[in-house]
């Protein structure tokens, strides 16, 4: 089972409206998939930085630095084969599920997890 290959960064934003048409504007990315609450942009490729939490300030402030207890504000996608069965595995690794497996309405199986961190997790497959 390779669970290597991040698929999807989901940002959460107050503003879908502003935050879509930022995204539009700025980006110019390919829109695969927009409705009232939501919008898919294509990007060539996707990078993650791990940042020891007590550096974050400096990078965000005036704006607080959120914590596991104040509520995610992303998630990370991996796309893998069968939600079940990575659903299963994980569990045997003592892996809480917050929800799922549940199918969607825009075509995936999703399962979401956190981690210690608080940032929220899902395996996905396409249905």
């Amino acid at each position: 089972m390779s669970m290597n290959a991040i698929e999807v960064i989901t940002l959460f934003a107050d503003d879908i409206v502003a935050t879509k048409a930022f995204y539009k504007k700025v980006f110019a990315a390919e829109v695969l998939f927009e409705d009232d609450v939501s919008a898919v942009f294509q990007f060539a490729g996707v990078m993650i930085n791990l940042l020891k939490a007590s550096e974050a300030p400096e990078l965000v402030t005036p704006a607080p630095v959120g914590t596991a207890t104040s509520g995610a504000r992303m998630m990370l996608t991996i796309r893998v084969e069968d939600v079940n069965a990575t659903y299963a595995d994980l569990q045997g690794r003592g892996v809480s599920f917050l929800n799922g497996p549940i199918d969607r309405s825009w075509g995936r199986r999703t399962a979401t997890f956190a981690d210690p961190a608080g940032h929220a997790w899902e395996i996905a497959q396409e249905i």
